[in-house]
C-alpha cells in the first residue's frame, strides 16, 4: 500500500509538470496578484526564501505583450531550488544544483515576466549623474574662461629709461609657447567676434586689453538672437566701444549680411598700425554672411537649407560656403591687410580644422578649391534635379569658378599670411577650446561620481540613428557583467569588458541627420540619436542604462532643446499610445523626435539648458550599472 501514495505523487507531479509547461507555452496574460500567488503558493522551501525573489516579487507585473515560453518545467527541482533574479527587466531562474551549464546557457528561455515601466532606482540616480556630467562638460568650455586662460598683459621692462612697455601675450597651447604683441606699436585695436560664443569671447578679450591699452579700442560683435544678456551688450557698448549686432542662425538673414558688411568695411579701413583680434566660434558661418556678386541673400538661404537637409558634415558644407561669400576662406584677413590679425578660435568641428571653423575667415584655404566644391555638389545630390538642388545662380557660379574664370579663396602665399620681422606672423590663429576639453571634463566628473570612465574619442560622426545602435550595442556588452555565468562558452564574453561596472562611456563629435524632401518633423541630431537608442533599449529589454546626448551650445536643430536623455523604460512610459514601439519608430521615420519626447511631461527627456554661450559640438554620455 505504501507504493500507492508514491505512484499518486509521481502521477500528480507529472500532471502538474505538463500543466505548467502548457501554461508557459500558451499566450498568457496574468495579473500582478495571480502571478505572485502562482509563485508563492508552491511548497518549495528554496524559492520562497530567496532574497532576490522576495525583494522584487511585489513589483512584478506583466508587460502586456503576448509571449510564448519554451516549456521549461518551472516546478522541477532545478528551478524551485534555484536562484531567482532580475536582468534587463526580466525575471530569471538559474540553478546551481541541477544542470547548471544547461540552465545558464538557456537562461533567456527561463524568463517569466517583464518588470515595471517606471524608472528603476539605478536609472533615477544615473539620470541625475548624466545631467551633472553634461553640466560639467559645458562649464569646462566656457568661452570667457577659455580666452582669459590664454591671454594676458605683461611688461617686458625693455625701455631705455627703465620703464616697461606692455605686451599682449597669448599662449598658442595651454602652458606652451607664447605669441607677443607690443601694444605701443598699434594705434587701434579692433575686436571682431561672431559665432555662438561671440559675446563671451569678445568680453574676455576686451577686458584684458582695456586694462593696459590707453589708445583706441573698437569692435563689432555678431550674436545669435538671445545669446547675450542686456548687461553684456551694455558693457561692451559703454565700456569697450564695441557694437553688438543680432542675427539669425542657422539660416542667415538681412541682419547677418549687414553685420558682416560692417565688419568687412572696418577691416578694409585698417592699416599697419592696427591690431585685429578676431574671436570666432561655431555658428559663425551663418552670422557672418556677405553674398558674393551676383548672389543674393535668398540664394545663400536656399543653399544653407539644402546643405543642412543633405546630411553633409559641417566641414564639407564650408568648402562650398566659403566660395559663395566675401568674408570666408581667408578673405577677412585679406580685407584687413596690412593690419596684424590675431584669431582666437573655439572649435565646433571634429579634429579642429582651423580653415573650416566658421568657414575659416582669417585662415588661408590651402585644402580646397572650386573642383572640390563641385564634386560635393555631385556627391550629395545638390545639382540640377537632385534631391537637394541648389539655386541656379549658385550652381552657375560654381561652374564658372571651376573653369578658372573667378578668383578662388586666398592661399598661404598671399602677403596677408606672410611672416613679419618680429616674433609672429602677420596673421596668427590660436585654438582656445574644443570638444576634447568638454569630453575630458565629463570623464573626470564621472570618476568623481564613482563610475569607471571610458573616453571613446572626440571624432564620432555619421548618421545619428546608426551611431545610436553602436552605443546601445556597447552598453549591452557591458551589461553582461551583471550575471555570473557558469557556462564556459558564455563566460568567455565577460573576459574582455572595456570597463567594470558602473561604467560611463563618454564620446564627442557631431552626427548628422539626412532629411527627405519636404520633411516636416521637428528635432535635432541629438534628439534623434537618443530616441533611436531608447527604441533599441526597449527592443533588447535592457534596463539600468541611461544615455544623454547634447549640443554644447544649448541648441539641437531648430528647437529649444539642447538634446535628450533616455533610459530603457522611456518608450514604455508613452502610456497614451497603444503600441508605443511602433509610435516611436513612426516618429523616427518622420524625424520628429522633439514632438514625441515632449509627450513625456512627467519625465526628464528633453534637455533644455537655454543658450550656453559656448559651442564645441556634441557630447554623449552612456551610463551602465
Amino acid at each position: 500500500m505504501a507504493s500507492v501514495p508514491c505512484i499518486l505523487f509521481f502521477v500528480s507531479s507529472m500532471v502538474i509538470s505538463m500543466a505548467s509547461s502548457l501554461v508557459f507555452r500558451r499566450c498568457w496574460r496574468p495579473s500582478t496578484s495571480n502571478v505572485a500567488a502562482f509563485l508563492t503558493n508552491r511548497s518549495w522551501a528554496g524559492i520562497t526564501s530567496m532574497t532576490s525573489y522576495d525583494s522584487m516579487k511585489d513589483s512584478i507585473h506583466y508587460s502586456g505583450k503576448t509571449s510564448r515560453r519554451s516549456g521549461f518545467n518551472f516546478f522541477s527541482p532545478s528551478f524551485s531550488q534555484g536562484c531567482w533574479y532580475t536582468q534587463n527587466d526580466i525575471l530569471f531562474c538559474e540553478s546551481s544544483k541541477f544542470y547548471p551549464s544547461r540552465v545558464a546557457a538557456r537562461r533567456t528561455k527561463a524568463t517569466l515576466l517583464a518588470l515595471p515601466k517606471a524608472k528603476t532606482e539605478n536609472e533615477s540616480q544615473m539620470t541625475k549623474d548624466a545631467l551633472q556630467m553634461i553640466k560639467t562638460a559645458i562649464h569646462a568650455v566656457d568661452p570667457f574662461v577659455a580666452v582669459s586662460n590664454r591671454m594676458r598683459i605683461q611688461d617686458d621692462g625693455s625701455n631705455l629709461d627703465g620703464s616697461s612697455k606692455s605686451q599682449l601675450a597669448v599662449e598658442q597651447q595651454s602652458g606652451g609657447a607664447q605669441l607677443k604683441y607690443d601694444l605701443e606699436n598699434y594705434n587701434t585695436i579692433k575686436i571682431f567676434s561672431f559665432g555662438k560664443a561671440s559675446a563671451a569671447m569678445a568680453m574676455a578679450a576686451a577686458k584684458i586689453i582695456s586694462d593696459a591699452y590707453p589708445k583706441h579700442l573698437e569692435g563689432v560683435v555678431v550674436i545669435k538672437d538671445g545669446h547675450a544678456t542686456s548687461k553684456e551688450i551694455q558693457t561692451m557698448n559703454e565700456e569697450y566701444n564695441i557694437v553688438v549686432r543680432s542675427a539669425s542662425h542657422p539660416i542667415p538673414d538681412e541682419r547677418s549680411v549687414a553685420a558682416a558688411n560692417e565688419i568687412l568695411q572696418s577691416a578694409y579701413d585698417s592699416d599697419e598700425k592696427t591690431l585685429v583680434i578676431a574671436c570666432i566660434s561655431g555658428g559663425g558661418s551663418a552670422l557672418f554672411c556677405s553674398p558674393r556678386d551676383p548672389l543674393t541673400l535668398e540664394d545663400l538661404v536656399a543653399t544653407n537649407t539644402a546643405l543642412l537637409a543633405s546630411g553633409m558634415p559641417i566641414e564639407k558644407m564650408n568648402v562650398i560656403r566659403k566660395r559663395l561669400e566675401n568674408g570666408k576662406g581667408g578673405k577677412l584677413a585679406v580685407a584687413a591687410y596690412p593690419a596684424t590679425v590675431l584669431t582666437l578660435v573655439l572649435s565646433d568641428i571634429i579634429r579642429d580644422p582651423l580653415d573650416m571653423i566658421a568657414s575659416g575667415p582669417t585662415v588661408p584655404d590651402d585644402g580646397s578649391d572650386w573642383n572640390d566644391a563641385c564634386k560635393l555638389v555631385e556627391d550629395y545630390g545638390l545639382g540640377c534635379g537632385g534631391d537637394h538642388e541648389l539655386p541656379a545662380a549658385v550652381l552657375e557660379l560654381l561652374q564658372v569658378g571651376k573653369t578658372g574664370n573667378l578668383d578662388d579663396t586666398p592661399k598661404s602665399k598671399h602677403p596677408a599670411f606672410s611672416s613679419t620681422a618680429g616674433l609672429t606672423k602677420l596673421c596668427e590663429t590660436v585654438l582656445v577650446g574644443n570638444n576634447d576639453a568638454a569630453v575630458m571634463a565629463a570623464a573626470e566628473e564621472a570618476e568623481e561620481l564613482g563610475y569607471h570612465p571610458v573616453v571613446l574619442g572626440t571624432c564620432m560622426e555619421g548618421e545619428a540613428s546608426c551611431i545610436a545602435g553602436v552605443y546601445v550595442t556597447m552598453a549591452e556588452m557591458l551589461a553582461r557583467q551583471r550575471i555570473n555565468f557558469t557556462n564556459d562558452e558564455i563566460s568567455r564574453t565577460k573576459l574582455f569588458p572595456i570597463a567594470k561596472l558602473p561604467c560611463a562611456l563618454i564620446v564627442g563629435g557631431e552626427t548628422t541627420v539626412t532629411l527627405p524632401p519636404r520633411c516636416n518633423g521637428k528635432g535635432g541630431r541629438n534628439q534623434e540619436l537618443a530616441l533611436t537608442a531608447a527604441v533599441k533599449l526597449r527592443e533588447m529589454n535592457l534596463r539600468d542604462v541611461v544615455l544623454a546626448s547634447v549640443g554644447t551650445d544649448g541648441t539641437d536643430g531648430p528647437t529649444d532643446a539642447a538634446g535628450a536623455i533616455i533610459d530603457g523604460g522611456t518608450i514604455s512610459r508613452l502610456a497614451s499610445c497603444d503600441d508605443v514601439e511602433a509610435f516611436a519608430k513612426e516618429a523616427l521615420n518622420h524625424h520628429d523626435a522633439y514632438n514625441l519626447l515632449s509627450k513625456l511631461e512627467d519625465d526628464i527627456s528633453l534637455i533644455k539648458t537655454g543658450p550656453t554661450g559656448t559651442n564645441v559640438a556634441d557630447v554623449c554620455i552612456i551610463l551602465v550599472r
